[in-house]
């Protein structure tokens, strides 16, 4: 019995394939999903019509890595993959026992883990204006580390940020970030923030990176570490050369 694959389905496992693999022949995907070649064309046209991978001559690549030299201001972040982001961090808050002296970085992810964090016995310091009230409402120990305050991710950044952070040792932190790829790294836009994120991972017992599928294949200006230094919570990671490289948690 042949079983008929649906279009989204096929588009789906095309789009995971290259990506494990960097590139797939129409002759390789018509035998992986049981399509004829015509069928396989047609779907490599409308990914690549969507920016989804590189059309080319009897097959298709994946796309260059994306390099990314801005950022959108915290509302907007949170709203972009809020349900899975949502899921990353309902995951995340439950890594958190009492006995933990934690670090919770500025970003969006970050930001929806202090919302499914519950009542407990932890510490918390942070460079979040948002995730510092949020954890305050909850009755939690807050520091909140002092330095400029850069208006757009609404973080605590900065010479004095970094100098203060320097003074602490954490069982665990919990950084956002803006690109994962096995060369660059974890990489971020802002220098000053690079060097906030940098010195909780290197601070921290364990580190843990949240990130949406959307940060993956993604460079920014500034490598803020290597792979092999922190752990990735994602909803979905389809790079195997990632997870080669760190242990990688998808809750999805």
């Amino acid at each position: 019995m042949v079983t008929v694959m649906l279009t989204q389905e096929r588009r789906k496992k095309i789009l995971e394939y290259i990506g494990e693999n960097g590139s797939a022949s129409v002759v390789t995907l018509t035998g992986l999903l049981n399509a004829s070649e015509s069928t396989v064309r047609r779907d490599l046209a409308a990914l690549a019509s969507l920016g989804k991978l590189n059309k080319v001559h009897g097959g298709a690549t994946v796309l260059p890595h994306e390099f990314l030299n801005q950022e959108d201001n915290i509302n907007s972040k949170v709203q972009k993959n809020f349900d899975e982001k949502s899921d990353i961090a309902e995951y995340a808050a439950s890594l958190i026992n009492d006995d933990d002296f934690v670090y919770i970085d500025a970003g969006s992810t970050t930001y929806l883990m202090t919302r499914h964090i519950a009542e407990t016995k932890a510490t918390f310091v942070t460079n979040g204006i948002a995730h510092a009230q949020e954890l305050a409402k909850k009755g939690c120990r807050v520091i909140i580390l002092g330095g400029d305050l850069k208006d757009t991710t609404e973080a605590i950044i900065g010479i004095v940020a970094a100098t203060n952070l320097q003074k602490y040792n954490f069982s665990k932190a919990f950084i956002g970030i803006n690109g994962i790829t096995v060369k660059q790294g974890f990489t971020t836009t802002d220098t000053d923030e690079a060097m906030i994120k940098a010195i909780a991972i290197e601070r921290s017992f364990i580190s843990y990176i949240l990130s949406d599928s959307s940060k993956f294949g993604k460079v920014s200006a500034v490598t803020v570490a290597p792979l092999e230094a922190s752990c990735i919570v994602c909803g979905k990671c389809s790079d195997n050369a990632i997870k080669e490289k760190t242990v990688v948690k998808e809750v999805r």
